[in-house]
């Protein structure tokens, strides 16, 4: 049975899950979520507590949370990227890093830009510059981490799945300065990544929806 995976193009949680069944060619069915899909959008709602996407089903197996979804894809459905590192404590770094870019850029990216839903043209100052502190302080980290990794290549695994949409949204909020240059380096690579470029491509005609008004790049 093929699976299916529900999820919209624009949400960065989703491509964290498309990036991996891109990379490694994994048929599967996208099951969008939108004001068209109610049936769809009824099953998510249901997937999990807080009914949040991507969630992916694969025959009578539900996974919801993108990390798992990945980990799940690694262990399932392989191919040639290996997702997740057989030795134990290195899977452990990568899974580590996994949590950076969900938690110390994703979520302050998510911070200020439901603030700006919130309260539209009128965003809570104080809020604003917590996220915007937090997310100079990730940028600086990760480029010192770069710096002494040896990551870069081409591969895809989980670190690059939530790296890409993590750093693509969050240069658009508050680009990364140039005091990072490794970091800025690298987030252009990832873009160019197939797997990720796919996803850039397939997430333009939504742009108008972004709250801070998309940049004119990428």
């Amino acid at each position: 049975m093929t699976l299916a995976l529900y999820g919209h193009p624009f949400s960065s949680y989703t491509w964290k899950a498309l990036i991996a069944l891109y990379a490694n060619a994994t048929p599967f069915e996208f099951r969008m979520l939108d004001e068209h899909h109610h049936d769809n959008a009824a099953f998510v709602a249901n997937a999990s507590p807080l009914g949040r996407f991507p969630v992916l089903v694969d025959g009578e197996r539900t996974v919801f949370e993108a990390t798992c979804i990945v980990d799940y894809l690694h262990l399932h459905h392989p191919g040639l990227f290996a997702l997740l590192p057989d030795d134990p404590d290195a899977a452990i770094e990568v899974r580590m890093l996994d949590r950076v870019f969900d938690l110390s850029v994703m979520d302050p990216v998510q911070g200020i830009v439901s603030e700006h839903i919130r309260s539209p043209g009128k965003p809570d100052p104080l809020v604003v510059a917590r996220s915007l502190d937090q997310l100079d302080r990730a940028y600086r980290w990760i480029d010192a981490w770069l710096r002494r990794s040896l990551h870069g290549g081409d591969a895809i695994t989980l670190v690059e799945c939530a790296a890409a949409p993590s750093l693509f949204y969050a240069d658009w909020v508050h680009p990364i300065p140039e005091a990072c240059p490794v970091l800025r380096q690298w987030r252009a690579h990832l873009l160019a990544l197939p797997p990720v470029a796919r996803c850039v491509d397939e997430a333009r005609p939504y742009r108008p929806l972004f709250p801070l008004g998309a940049p004119d790049r990428d």
